[in-house]
């Protein structure tokens, strides 16, 4: 990693397939810097602690608090955020579940969800009642419960793409 003369740090990753460039400081959290530096806000802010899982986001195939990851340590990573998850075609099949489920309210911590449950499914294209909600575990939801969260996923799974891309 280079810091230039302000001290922010050049970073070069991969987000959602696409090669992208910035300069951060190093203190600043991943979270900071896809919702202030890049624009990306679908990712939420919720505890800023890592209790909440509304800041979930994949980085190399893991799912990871985005809150709790210094924005230089993605350089030279693979970074896949919630607004990579619909197409130009139309929305991605838990996308769509969560509408039909009506398994959102407020939407804060709807992004994580929907970024963890497809980290899963990719994983385990069927996965249990049991998988679903261990998996899920680290997502916290205020608003709507958690069976229409889990019936979302169980429906997506149903899809004749299995719920993810």
């Amino acid at each position: 990693m280079v810091q230039d003369a302000t001290g922010k740090t050049h970073v070069k990753t991969t987000i959602n397939g696409e090669p992208v460039e910035f300069l951060v400081e190093p203190y600043r959290s991943l979270l900071e810097a896809l919702r202030d530096v890049l624009g990306m806000t679908g990712t939420k802010e919720g505890c800023n602690d890592g209790n909440c899982g509304a800041c979930t986001v994949n980085l190399d195939g893991r799912i990871v608090d985005s809150c709790l990851v210094l924005a230089a340590e993605v350089s030279g990573k693979q970074l896949n955020t919630i607004e990579g998850m619909a197409t130009r075609e139309g929305l991605h099949p838990l996308q769509q579940a969560f509408l039909e489920e009506a398994a959102l309210q407020c939407g804060i911590c709807t992004p994580g969800f929907l970024v963890a449950a497809k980290a899963l499914l990719e994983k385990e294209p069927h996965p249990s009642e049991d998988s679903i909600r261990f998996w899920l575990a680290g997502n916290l939801c205020r608003c709507t419960g958690y069976d229409k969260i889990v019936r979302a996923v169980q429906k997506a799974a149903e899809t004749p793409s299995k719920g993810s891309k």
